[in-house]
């Protein structure tokens, strides 16, 4: 039997070998005949043949034994253990790029909606499940014997996938880097897919790192305490959002302004990669990029939500923080000088003139009055971009705490059984109310998780952090909190730092009537000069 399994002959060749005790190859892999056999299985795409692969290897054993005790020849075993290593490398090499490249393609096709897939279908393209692949069998071999050396391959392909799962976080942020803040829906898109690449594949590949410590290395928020996604959000919010964007309250979205006064930076190129490490094949590129390409053109509630998300309460607090930084210096740099510049050339005293005299003759009364501001030339450019730009920054800390309030309360109420929050269910009378009160806490009680941790465990430790870790989902900001508050309030201070805001104290002990010197005032008598409309295609006007 064991003759006849004795297979070393497929591998020798009639070929001169040189005694360099295994520092130089000097068989091809091209050539030898086990590696062939294994290339030909790993570039077949045959499902049925994956599970053969490690057979072909091991002519390696047979070979060696047979150089070993037949011919006795230790420069002969040197060749084959270099091979071996060399055609190892290349199969770990190559399995780990079919195993990534499959199961990418099969997480990006389940997030893809049953709807879209039917309708694009319906259009005449269709967009193809990647085939089944036979590759639990052969990653579940923790003992593979090759030359006498027992080899993990579980453990060897899950630092491999290790390696391809962090490429593809790092070329999602990447090429987040590389484009305007509308993308942020793209990348919240790619890293779950990524994410759910990396749950089908925990359940073959048992050595594969913890998702959330891939996606901080990536992030490169291990030894930072800002994350590249955070930084390249404060960009964008200073350098094009906040400059270039105007607010639509009807629809509740940011668009960009026709007349842009900012030139944005240019931004660094996205990272030159394969289509696998990001949705994993063509068809399913397209298919997402026409998906993504639909909010590309605005920023909404889906953007924010996605923003809230990826932030968490660290990112968004130094959001809003250097937000604040920015208005104090918008307000006490660029916009203060403006409103000195105006005052100065005011009125002192503006009077509400009577309505005896006629719409035509009140008109005249404020042009007459507001002359010399409307000749002011930076009035409707550069005054109404700071403005713009203060409001910008106003407008979006509000958004923003409607989307963190939206997740928030998202996450409360799907943890809500598991934290003993039953809600009052509808009843006739109080009575009732509490008896079917009662019921249902009886119910939920079984899988509320900090009683089941303090009944079945008796680690001090870990029923305390069960009890810290319900207590922190309980507690967030949307339950009595607002940052947008806070944010208000800073605002405050700020103005109330300057007697310009507010115009010192009246006279009269009580408030001014009649005299120029508040900031109302001021932006009275801008609007005045705002809603007159363009004389001619040169009167530039910033929205």
């Amino acid at each position: 039997m064991t003759e006849a399994g004795e297979l070393s002959q497929l591998w020798f060749r009639e070929f001169y070998l040189e005694m360099t005790m295994g520092k130089r190859i000097q068989f091809p892999i091209e050539m030898s005949m086990p590696w062939i056999l294994t290339d030909f299985i790993l570039s077949s795409n045959e499902p049925s043949l994956i599970e053969s692969a490690l057979f072909q290897l091991d002519l390696y054993n047979d070979a060696a034994q047979y150089s070993l005790f037949n011919f006795n020849k230790q420069f002969l075993y040197d060749e084959v253990e270099a091979e071996v290593n060399l055609c190892f490398d290349q199969f770990v090499y190559k399995l780990s790029e079919m195993v990534f490249t499959h199961y990418k393609q099969l997480a990006s096709c389940m997030l893809l909606d049953k709807r879209f897939k039917s309708e694009i279908l319906r259009a005449g393209t269709m967009i193809r499940s990647p085939s089944a692949a036979r590759f639990e069998s052969l990653l579940q071999q923790r003992h593979l014997q090759l030359l006498g050396r027992s080899v993990d391959l579980n453990r060897v392909v899950s630092q491999r996938i290790n390696m391809a799962l962090l490429k593809a976080l790092d070329s999602a942020i990447g090429k987040f880097e590389s484009e305007p803040l509308s993308s942020i829906i793209e990348l919240d898109l790619l890293i779950e897919a990524n994410r759910l690449c990396h749950h089908l594949l925990k359940n073959v590949l048992h050595s594969v790192a913890d998702f959330d410590d891939l996606l901080q290395e990536a992030n490169h928020a291990v030894n930072s305490p800002h994350g590249r996604i955070t930084l390249h959000v404060f960009w964008e919010l200073n350098y094009d959002f906040v400059p270039n964007f105007v607010y639509n309250g009807s629809t509740h979205r940011f668009v960009r302004a026709r007349q842009v006064f900012r030139k944005t930076p240019a931004r660094d190129k996205p990272p030159n990669v394969g289509q696998v490490y990001y949705w994993g094949s063509r068809s399913l590129q397209a298919a997402f990029m026409n998906i993504c390409n639909a909010y590309t053109q605005c920023i909404a509630t889906q953007h924010l939500r996605a923003l809230t998300k990826l932030l968490h309460y660290q990112g968004i607090a130094v959001i809003v923080e250097e937000l604040l930084k920015l208005a104090n210096r918008t307000l006490n740099e660029k916009i203060r000088r403006h409103v000195k510049n105006v005052l100065n050339v005011m009125p002192k005293v503006c009077k509400l003139p009577r309505t005896e005299y006629g719409s035509n003759a009140v008109l005249q009364y404020y042009c007459h009055h507001l002359d010399a501001i409307g000749k002011y030339p930076e009035l409707k450019t550069e005054f109404c971009q700071d403005l713009r730009e203060l409001g910008n920054m106003i407008v979006f800390c509000q958004q923003l705490e409607v989307a963190l309030a939206q997740e928030e309360t998202s996450d409360l109420f799907l943890a809500a059984a598991y934290t003993g929050n039953v809600p009052q269910p509808p009843s006739r009378n109080a009575q009732e109310q509490i008896q079917q009160l009662a019921k249902l806490e009886e119910k939920y009680s079984r899988i509320h998780l900090t009683n089941i941790i303090d009944k079945i465990s008796s680690d001090e430790a870990q029923v305390t952090i069960g009890r810290e870790a319900e207590l922190m989902t309980k507690e967030r900001l949307c339950c009595g909190l607002n940052a947008f508050e806070h944010f208000l309030i800073r605002i405050r201070q700020m103005l109330a730092a300057d007697e310009i805001w507010t115009g010192g104290y009246p006279t009269n002990g009580v408030f001014w009537v009649d005299e120029c010197v508040e900031w109302y005032r001021v932006f009275s008598a801008l609007q005045f000069f705002i809603c007159q409309p363009a004389r001619d295609d040169n009167d530039v006007l910033v929205e």
